[in-house]
């Protein structure tokens, strides 16, 4: 099983191709995906037509579902944020350190195209998913 994050989710909707894309389709065909609260909320809330909130909410919570905020992980996500910024790396965003301290404390690959996810594979061993080439 696999994860994949919302910036390419916004991309595979959209319709755009991509070597991303294209490995988040095949993933999808083979049952390999999961969704996380925290990713199906950020696509969620940036859709601005009604019908096609609906539907995607409707196709999104067909996957299986991840609580990413549970019991301990603001402890491993500060933790996480802080071993990067000793390193002299500072994550953009909060919801980045989440998403990649739950995929590193559940052992989930991660689909991603943010840069902000690189250092959680170069130090702190996030896996990310090999993609198509």
């Amino acid at each position: 099983m696999i994860l994949a994050d919302t910036s390419v989710w916004i991309d595979y909707l959209n319709g755009i191709q991509s070597k991303h894309t294209d490995t988040l389709d095949t993933k999808i065909a083979e049952g390999a995906i999961v969704m996380g609260d925290l990713i199906s909320l950020e696509i969620l809330q940036g859709i601005r037509d009604d019908r096609e909130y609906r539907l995607t909410k409707r196709a999104l919570s067909t996957l299986d579902q991840y609580a990413m905020f549970g019991k301990g992980m603001s402890g491993k996500c500060a933790e996480n944020y802080r071993a990067l910024r000793k390193k002299g790396i500072t994550v953009r965003k909060t919801t980045d350190v989440i998403i990649a301290t739950f995929c590193i404390e559940q052992r989930l690959p991660l689909l991603f195209t943010d840069r902000d996810f690189i250092p959680f594979t170069e130090h702190l061993g996030l896996l990310s998913v090999p993609v198509k080439t």
